[in-house]
């Protein structure tokens, strides 16, 4: 069948449930093949990742203290388990595409244009926020904690307990990230729209940092490192938004006038 005579995508008939199941399954199984794959290239270099996260501790630690290890299985486990997230943290632009290339062909046109910028700008903001966590909140964080504490007790933290506090960061900071694309899509998809989200601005805000307070330890440096790049990223979307909406506008009156 030519392309001419082929109908639209919107209008091709849908594959039975079992494709379905089937070209899911094979996208599992891609996916899950190269975060094996990676995880074996890393695990030899699993405890140079591990110093390498905990470095920003590490540098800040007084002299004579050091990590420690407070299970018998924590030296294995801590840097495997670093390394089997890093592996996954790395292979979430294979993840996201085989998950682009499974619901693609079910998508309008229209959509397909807009999702894929958004799909790669959410990995680029989740990869942001780590790194931000890491560069900028981690220094900041754990200076406060080692030189705030009394002068009387050595700090000689626990790799395992380090490596659950920092994952937990690093998701955090990795989603807080996300809320452009989140304020984006609210928008774009008639939920709300520009005018009714910066009336709310000051309930925004305090949800920031509400959720700065659940998702970090109990200390206001940590806290607002969280809520206030979460509140600056909701003006981002507000603004990427505004600048769609106003495209579409200019392309709907170009429509009408050629009509």
């Amino acid at each position: 069948m030519s392309d001419a005579s082929r109908p639209p995508e919107e209008e091709q008939p849908q594959a039975p449930l079992i494709e379905h199941l089937i070209e899911l399954r094979s996208r599992l199984m891609k996916a899950v093949i190269v975060v094996i794959a990676i995880f074996a290239v890393l695990y030899a270099f699993s405890n140079d990742i591990y110093r390498f996260v905990a470095e920003p501790l590490i540098a800040l630690l007084p002299a004579g203290s050091r990590m420690i290890a407070t299970e018998v299985t924590s030296p294995f486990l801590a840097p495997f388990k670093l390394t089997m997230v890093v592996s996954i943290f790395a292979a979430v632009p294979v993840i996201l595409y085989q998950a682009w290339a499974f619901i693609a062909p079910g998508l309008y046109r229209h959509e397909k244009a807009i999702a894929f910028p958004l799909l790669a700008s959410s990995i680029v903001l989740f990869y942001c926020g780590a790194a931000f966590a890491y560069y900028v909140v981690f220094p900041l964080l754990f200076s406060f904690f080692v030189h705030t504490g009394p002068q009387d007790v050595q700090v000689m933290t626990d790799i395992n307990a380090y490596l659950n506090f920092v994952l937990k960061m690093f998701f955090a900071f990795g989603v807080a990230f996300e809320i452009p694309i989140a304020t984006f899509l609210l928008i774009w998809t008639g939920i709300t729209d520009v005018k009714s989200l910066t009336k709310k601005r000051p309930y925004v805000i305090l949800i920031c940092f509400v959720v700065g307070m659940l998702l970090t330890p109990p200390d206001v440096i940590s806290q607002s490192l969280l809520a206030v790049p979460m509140w600056l990223l909701f003006e981002v979307g507000i603004v990427f938004a505004r600048l769609v909406r106003r495209r579409r506008a200019h392309v709907d009156a170009d429509a009408d006038a050629d009509a």
